[in-house]
């Protein structure tokens, strides 16, 4: 999957804003069975949503994002507060939910 632009970013973050978090990190950090339930719940999901129980560290908080990236293959499109947003897009065309924008839409009525 190639790198997510920034307002593909944007528009994830816009799609996630209501969801609850459906996994949540531990006092035990990164561990298999987080990145078993993250990539089963993107699997599922497409995008969802995380949260940090235990660290409250932005540094420690970026360093398990960017392993569970590697570990999952998915991106994560936001970091607010203790929630992070991420996503992988679903390998199945079928079963995909989510559309990402391929081109920045414009709002300044030109075309």
């Amino acid at each position: 999957m190639p790198e997510l632009k920034g307002f593909q970013r944007k528009h994830l973050r816009g799609l996630a804003h209501h969801f609850k978090p459906v996994v949540l990190v531990g006092q035990k950090g990164l561990t298999d069975a987080l990145v078993e339930s993250v990539d089963e719940a993107l699997d599922q999901h497409e995008l969802i949503k995380i949260k940090f129980n235990e660290f409250k560290e932005a540094a420690r908080k970026k360093e398990i994002l960017q392993r569970l990236e590697e570990a999952t293959g998915c991106e994560a499109v936001g970091l607010i507060g203790h929630t992070a947003v991420l996503y992988r897009r679903q390998a199945d065309p079928e079963k995909r939910k989510i559309t990402v924008p391929e081109r920045e839409s414009r709002t300044d009525g030109e075309d």
